[in-house]
């Protein structure tokens, strides 16, 4: 991949076939929805290894709840879902020992160079 890491996002059409796929692979999922227990309260027990994350939004099926091993909060008010995403990861990461902001991704073809003013890409 360019960027590297083992991150990836994917949108899929069947929801439930592909958490039952992905916990019989071991997988725990955690489930982001604002009526679940707050972040804090429960990070530590978070297990990040083969972690599949679900960003819910409006009319969740009942079932999600059901299969999610977590059920997750970052805060109980209605809330931006990607503003969501990125707290929960940068928590996860943070609680492993990680600065997310400063590590590099492994793996990429290319790296960005910091700058304060314009943009530089190097090939690695």
């Amino acid at each position: 991949d360019l960027w590297g890491g083992s991150f990836y996002v994917k949108r899929i059409t069947n929801w439930m076939k592909e958490i039952r796929k992905w916990k019989e692979s071991s997988g725990k999922v955690l489930h982001l929805t604002m009526y679940g227990v707050n972040l804090p309260d429960v990070i530590n027990d978070i297990v990040t290894d083969n972690l599949l994350v679900v960003v819910g939004a409006e009319k969740v099926p009942p079932e999600l709840y059901a299969l999610a091993d977590w059920n997750v909060a970052v805060g109980n008010q209605p809330h931006s879902e990607v503003a969501a995403l990125a707290i929960v990861l940068d928590r996860l990461a943070a609680s492993s020992g990680i600065e997310p902001l400063k590590s590099q991704f492994s793996g990429g073809e290319v790296e960005i160079v910091p700058k304060t003013r314009g943009k530089e890409v190097r090939e690695k």
